[in-house]
């Protein structure tokens, strides 16, 4: 091989933006996803131990491959846990086909000795046919194995107006440093109910990288009764984290300038076109009372509201196609994008996939 793995430096930093920026995720919508202006900025969004793995071409050292090792605690079981998470996987284009990946597992191999996780997840894009066939369908070589969990669904709602909020025994309420801890004991205690829902503390919300750019006044809180019963967020990553079209494939494509006259009649904006960011946030840290779809429903427009205030064209919401809440959001208008959720096990970790029992997956897809 011409090529020798190793760990980022932050001299790597331009090398890596442009790598991402170059090699487009395939799709109805073929997407970059982008880290301007500094690809390390938003790594700690991931979790707050990362390592960031580089394939070099030698003898010259330029960079042709990158994947990111991630870990935070997460409830497994309703227990605490790290648990890794494998993402960022970019192959230059020119290096696609090679024994790159497998050569970049067998060094995340050596990693993972150092015991930190638990065990490992990820997530792959359905339309991402060749990542599927690579990695999970004719996986060979040192590529650990995939087993899938779950199909997530992300849903980009289409913002227009903002909607009217009905009437409800619920009294709705903003984040503050006054309720912080209320709200951060809420989603350790609820949050452990699904699979995989991240272990938030206090610290998390205080100019942490955890949660980088989000604002605790953009926690949306129901209450019944005095009691906290619901919370969800609205987050814009924008400032260091971009999803920016390269093309339109199929029907899409064909048919975007009608697609486009639909959605400005219903007061929408258009698809943005070739070489532009999408204009989005993520609703997110979506967590409420025994999965109530009332409580969740009355959130969802909140948030909405919200986003339509801040002027984004969508709002990203995340969840299993298990999850009693995803019907509530399937109601809105919505362009959907489907996902599976595995575990990634060596041989000696295996076990860690069997000892998963049937909570709903939650996986924060801000966080991926």
């Amino acid at each position: 091989m011409d090529v020798i793995c190793n760990l980022a430096t932050p001299a790597d930093d331009p090398a890596i933006r442009r790598l991402l920026a170059t090699n487009p995720i395939p799709g109805r919508i073929t997407v970059t996803y982008e880290r301007e202006p500094d690809y390390f900025l938003g790594c700690g969004v991931m979790g707050q131990f990362y390592q960031v793995v580089v394939g070099r071409r030698r003898p010259e050292g330029e960079l042709v491959g990158l994947a990111c090792r991630a870990i935070r605690p997460l409830f497994i079981n309703g227990q605490v846990e790290q648990v890794g998470y494998l993402s960022q996987l970019r192959i230059d284009r020119n290096y696609q086909g090679r024994w790159l990946v497998p050569l970049g597992y067998r060094y995340i191999r050596e990693l993972d000795r150092d015991g930190r996780a638990a065990g490992y997840i990820t997530t792959i894009i359905e339309d991402n046919l060749q990542a599927i066939g690579l990695l999970v369908k004719k996986a060979r070589g040192a590529i650990p194995k995939y087993q899938e969990l779950a199909r997530l669904q992300t849903l980009a709602l289409i913002l227009r107006r903002p909607k009217s909020i009905p009437a409800s025994p619920y009294e709705i309420g903003r984040g503050s440093t006054a309720t912080l801890k209320t709200v951060v004991g809420f989603l350790q205690e609820h949050g452990r109910a699904k699979q995989f829902f991240p272990l938030y503390t206090e610290a998390d919300f205080d100019d942490s990288p955890t949660t980088l750019g989000f604002r605790i006044e953009d926690f949306v809180l129901a209450w019944r009764q005095g009691r906290l019963v619901g919370v969800m967020g609205l987050w814009d990553q924008s400032a260091y984290k971009q999803s920016v079209v390269q093309a339109y494939r199929g029907n899409l494509a064909r048919f975007k300038p009608l697609y486009d006259l639909g959605l400005r009649l219903i007061g929408a904006r258009p698809l943005p076109p070739p070489g532009r960011q999408i204009p989005f946030a993520y609703g997110n840290f979506i967590c409420v009372v025994d999965n109530n779809p009332q409580t969740f429903g009355l959130l969802l427009r909140q948030v909405y509201n919200l986003a339509v205030e801040r002027g984004y064209n969508y709002l990203m919401i995340g969840l299993a196609e298990s999850d009693p809440l995803l019907p509530v959001a399937r109601r809105y208008l919505h362009v959907p994008y489907y996902s599976r959720l595995y575990t990634v096990s060596w041989p000696d970790g295996a076990a860690w996939h069997d000892h998963l029992d049937g909570r709903v997956p939650y996986v924060e897809i801000a966080s991926l």
